[in-house]
């Protein structure tokens, strides 16, 4: 059934570390041989073998029209036969800066670069060099790229400094980050009340999506959204996965609350490396050529790129395009429940626009210990039991899925099929 991607993995482990360009494509956390694609379209995935999938992945959330729709490809080749880059403005840059402000009014003034962890990477440095302060606050479970002083996990007790999590990472550059519990207030309270002068920004991703799916508490948000006020420290939304796909808005339309800036990337791109950063004018003035905080990137702005992000954002802001894509999401969500219910499988769902999440325990966690309290390998079970049957899942238990414009009433049904067996077979294991 996979004879060639197995094939092709092998041969990719000789020439790739780990066979793979981004750790999760590896399989690990699931067992087994990762499927190698050869083409997409709509919801659908062939891999080197011929087989096809429902995709729920989704190249981890830009395809939220589905794979090669014919309009955005339109657009795209259009545009490089004029050519792929000039290190130099283009018209398009200016589009897509005076769409994305005029679509999230907590963005003033935005600048572009070639992928999220840069977006994030420098929205961070734009926030100590706008406060002078160089504390950064992240919550555990919440992936912000892979810079150095991110790529952390919490001390050994509360209100204690990051250690390290990849070899490489100097423990003094991770001892500026100090990571607390996702939709804790209180914990952020005692932070800020200890640390309060020193924070220069806290960094969150609005609705968590590197931890499985996980919403967070009004109360949270607002706490954090209070503290940062009061302190002077700059609230960075991470809305790298979540802008443009759980709302025209983001989360932070969701949710109602204003970050002083913004990361984006994924839909924006529309399949392409697009990143962004932006908020507060009064912030983004610090941004050379006009202010002392250094950012640059010979592709930003890349002329082809962007124009798949454009094509893509004018389909997506379209007026009931998020009213039918959270229909499809939670027809999927609220079947898989049915389905598990049925067969006495302890499972629990969530999802908001078009992101959602699965979890092999009664009910839907609300932090980082209840998402790793879940059945892992009930979930690994299912993952192969559905990718047997023509369904691909994110390949992790703490992954979050999408859904497309793309998924229909008949890929809806392929799902739940598969899925009826599915449960069947692991409560059988």
């Amino acid at each position: 059934m996979y004879e060639r991607s197995q094939q092709l993995f092998e041969a990719s482990l000789r020439v790739i570390p780990g066979g793979v360009n981004s750790p999760v494509r590896a399989f690990r956390a699931v067992g087994g041989t990762p499927v190698f694609i050869r083409e997409g379209k709509g919801a659908w995935l062939v891999d080197a073998d011929g087989n096809r999938y429902v995709d729920y992945v989704g190249s981890w959330g830009p395809m939220i029209l589905g794979h090669a729709h014919p309009e955005v490809l339109a657009d795209v080749v259009a545009v490089a036969a004029r050519g792929l880059s000039f290190g130099a403005p283009t018209e398009l840059e200016l589009e897509m800066a005076e769409l994305i402000t005029t679509s999230l009014p907590s963005v003033e003034q935005v600048r572009l670069v070639s992928s999220g962890t840069e977006a994030v990477m420098s929205a961070l440095r734009l926030a100590r060099g706008f406060t002078g302060r160089s504390l950064i606050v992240k919550f555990e479970g919440c992936y912000h790229g892979h810079s150095d002083f991110l790529l952390v996990k919490a001390g050994s007790g509360a209100l204690t400094f990051g250690n390290p999590t990849s070899a490489g990472v100097p423990a003094e550059l991770t001892s500026k980050t100090l990571v607390l519990d996702y939709n804790d207030p209180q914990q952020a309270e005692d932070a800020f009340r200890r640390f309060g002068p020193e924070i220069a920004a806290v960094v969150l991703e609005p609705v968590a999506g590197n931890m499985n799916f996980v919403r967070p508490s009004q109360a949270f948000v607002e706490t954090l959204r209070r503290l940062c006020t009061e302190h002077g420290s700059v609230l960075i939304f991470d809305e790298v996965m979540t802008g443009y796909r759980v709302g025209p808005r983001g989360a932070q339309g969701v949710l109602g609350i204003r970050p002083d800036l913004t990361t984006l990337g994924k839909v924006i791109g529309g399949g392409l490396p697009v990143g962004a950063f932006g908020g507060r004018r009064d912030i983004m003035a610090r941004l050379a050529p006009l202010g002392p905080v250094y950012q640059a990137g010979t592709l930003s702005g890349n002329p082809v790129a962007v124009t798949a992000g454009l094509a893509t954002l004018k389909r997506v802001l379209a007026p009931g395009f998020f009213d039918r894509l959270a229909a499809t999401t939670v027809a999927v969500t609220e079947g898989l429940v049915r389905e598990a219910r049925v067969a006495g499988v302890p499972f629990s769902a969530a999802s908001l626009g078009g992101m959602f999440g699965i979890f092999f325990r009664p009910s839907a966690p609300s932090t980082f210990a209840e998402v790793m309290a879940s059945d892992k390998e009930a979930f690994n079970r299912f993952f192969h039991a559905m990718l047997r049957r023509g369904v691909y899942l994110a390949p992790s238990a703490f992954e979050a899925g999408f859904v497309s414009a793309a998924h229909g009433p008949a890929e809806i049904e392929a799902t739940l099929a598969a899925a009826r067996e599915a449960f069947a077979e692991s409560r059988s294991a």
